[in-house]
């Protein structure tokens, strides 16, 4: 089988490692505008070779692991050199505008738009991680579109990398994750940013941070050339959960200026059934 890797990060880094461990005599190819990660890439043994995109006719499966707004332009490119049993996989974090810009396309058959929700702060194909997708969901949209030989290719190679699957549609898909992922991203970002602004001392920061906050700053370590066109595709849906975020705030705020602290455990308390999903969470991926 030959698989092709665009973007050698994390993402498409670990699909590459864990494919060869499940499909012996695997040849993976990695395609990356980044030549310094092809050949961290290739002593890696994330991929054997370098290609160019006009190598894709001999490809069974492209994944493309590249910021959403370059997809935009590298997936139709890429479903214009593929064969007609090749399989397409895009694992952004967006996906309305992606499925909308190839849904006229000759090989939209050939494609399946997918969002596994998997990853780590860090990035480039030394984050490639085994074994990082099992017990991970992944979000699959418009299944109906792609082949039926192709979509049971894929399913099978998600099955041995130990994924959960759910199916949703593009825009639910936007919205929903907006909430979850991307609006934490902001949230770590912006705290970052308030702590670096107002401790000038980064000594101080460095000995008096806890554990909260480097798990709650974690993700500002994340690719600002990832995540800025991500905020960009989804920017409606951003702002409405930015919004509503922003409302909780001011409301925290106020009960502090009014002493209401009875209020504020009330909230807290309220909160905490975040605990029993997230543990709910836990217990699946366990399973």
């Amino acid at each position: 089988m030959n698989v092709f890797i665009i973007g050698l990060g994390l993402i498409g880094g670990s699909m590459a490692l864990d494919i060869q461990r499940e499909y012996k005599g695997t040849t993976v190819y990695g395609i990356d505008i980044n030549e310094d990660h092809i050949k961290e890439a290739i002593e890696a043994e994330i991929i054997q070779e370098k290609a160019i995109f006009s190598d894709l006719n001999n490809a069974d499966i492209v994944i493309v692991s590249i910021p959403v707004d370059v997809s935009l332009t590298v997936i139709p490119k890429v479903l214009d050199e593929i064969s007609d049993n090749c399989l397409v996989i895009d694992v952004g974090s967006t996906k309305e505008q992606i499925c909308d810009i190839i849904k006229e396309h000759p090989n939209r058959r050939n494609f399946l738009a997918t969002h596994p929700i998997a990853g780590t702060e860090f990035s480039g194909p030394s984050a490639a991680l085994h074994n990082l997708f099992n017990g991970k969901t992944n979000i699959i949209c418009e299944v109906e579109k792609t082949a039926f030989k192709l979509q049971e290719k894929a399913l099978a190679i998600f099955s041995k990398l130990g994924m959960r699957i759910r199916y949703m549609d593009p825009k639910s898909h936007d919205k929903h994750i907006a909430y979850v992922s991307h609006l934490s991203h902001i949230s770590s970002f912006m705290l970052g940013k308030t702590v670096i602004e107002k401790e000038k001392n980064e000594r101080d920061i460095f000995d008096m941070a806890g554990s909260g906050f480097a798990s709650t700053v974690r993700l500002a370590k994340s690719s600002p050339a990832m995540w800025a066109p991500i905020f960009e595709q989804n920017k409606n849906n951003v702002i409405e959960t930015l919004e509503e975020y922003i409302q909780n705030l001011q409301y925290f705020k106020t009960l502090l200026e009014q002493d209401k602290f009875s209020a504020i455990y009330a909230e807290m308390e309220n909160t905490n059934h975040i605990k029993q999903i997230l543990n709910g969470i836990k217990e699946v991926e366990l399973r």
